[in-house]
């Protein structure tokens, strides 16, 4: 409930280290503040992160973004495996 999926293209406009992308992100689709210039994670939802796969470099480097802008870790789920592992295993997609 509640879940939106976010694709890392829309997300980041291709880079994940698009500071700007990003930081629109956060402010209009995560629950992140600015206050007074910085950024307030108190509100920040807990996002459940996808990659594409084992061999995927974009997330690792999507989250090392986020984590430097102060994203809380404690809020940040990663399914290295992705999408492709996630429907071999057989489980469910909806």
């Amino acid at each position: 409930p509640r879940a939106a999926n976010i694709p890392y293209a829309q997300n980041m406009a291709g880079q994940a280290t698009d500071l700007p992308g990003v930081i629109k992100t956060l402010l209009e689709l995560f629950g992140v503040k600015e206050i007074a210039g910085s950024y307030d994670f108190s509100t920040a939802y807990t996002l459940a992160i996808f990659c594409n796969g084992p061999w995927c470099g974009q997330t690792p480097n999507y989250i090392r973004t986020l984590l430097a802008l102060g994203y809380p870790a404690s809020k940040l789920k990663w399914y290295r495996g992705g999408m492709q592992d996630w429907c071999s295993l057989g489980l469910s997609v909806i």
